[in-house]
């Protein structure tokens, strides 16, 4: 049976810290040739800056080799049918991450492929995300208990990985959302809608946009409905000193988080975004193990 990694929770707690603890090696040795003669294949439906690059530059530095596909040359689910594409793809490379709108997708290439398959993002979740941002939770306060994340924003994708990953970790998680807008998960959090309030014992304050790929049709409606969710130099102080901002990017800077936040001494973003690559690093090296 092919290792899959396509959501935190179907991964033991053992995993995720085994998989951290990993990513944080692989960090400090970045060029080891672990997967030397191996090839990972890429699907995108959806761009991303970093999630190509960190996958592609990840590998390369692993000692493998990267064949990228976009989504005009596979024609995933309308050209080629998804598990159509799981076993083709299996018999041409050993690894394959899939960036999609619909996590059926994802599903169906698993039930086909004899290959490990990564997601990559999907609309349900955002699984090497949340491991790079935990990551990077771990290295800014040096420890890996007694942490509390504040999500301000869309219960999308990426909050409810965070949620998954909190649980497999001990840690809190509140969210702060309009109404109607909290994420789709029977995983226990704290909504809180008052995002002052839910703030005040955070130690990371996250967000995301507020209007993601496929929304576009919602955009001026979420504008007016998630202003007062903004990250900004009002909300900031309301949280403990040592609380730092998070944001999985690209962020529009003037909607849900100001470019005062994002280049405050207190925002990590960018830390997160490097830490994309070695956490996926750590989790090609775990599929691929014998």
């Amino acid at each position: 049976m092919a290792k899959h990694f396509i959501d935190i929770n179907n991964e033991s707690p053992e995993t995720i810290k085994a998989l951290l603890e990993s990513a944080m090696t692989l960090k400090k040795n970045p060029r080891t040739p672990l997967l030397a003669g191996k090839t990972l294949g890429m699907i995108f439906q959806k761009p991303s800056m970093r999630t190509r690059v960190s996958f592609e530059a990840g590998m390369y530095q692993l000692g493998g080799h990267v064949v990228n596909l976009l989504p005009d040359e596979v024609g995933l689910g309308k050209r080629e049918a998804a598990k159509d594409v799981g076993r083709v793809m299996s018999r041409y490379v050993d690894v394959l991450m899939v960036r999609t709108f619909e996590h059926n997708i994802l599903k169906e290439i698993c039930q086909f492929a004899s290959i490990p398959i990564i997601n990559g993002l999907s609309d349900h979740s955002h699984p090497c995300q949340a491991l790079a941002d935990a990551q990077t939770i771990i290295e800014q306060f040096g420890r890996w208990n007694d942490i509390h994340i504040t999500y301000v924003g869309d219960g999308n994708n990426v909050c409810l990985s965070l949620i998954e990953i909190s649980q497999k970790l001990g840690w809190t998680m509140t969210v702060s959302c309009p109404v109607g807008y909290e994420p789709r998960t029977n995983l226990p959090y704290i909504l809180e809608r008052n995002p002052i309030k839910a703030v005040e014992k955070a130690h990371v304050i996250y967000t995301d946009v507020w209007t993601s790929m496929g929304q576009e049709k919602e955009k001026a409606d979420r504008k007016t409905l998630f202003q007062p969710f903004q990250v900004n130099s009002v909300l900031m102080p309301k949280a403990p000193s040592e609380a730092v901002f998070m944001h999985c990017l690209p962020a529009y800077r003037g909607e849900e988080v100001t470019d005062e936040v994002m280049e405050s001494m207190q925002s990590i973003v960018f830390n997160q975004a490097e830490n994309r690559m070695h956490a996926q690093k750590a989790v090609l090296v775990h599929v691929l193990g014998e």
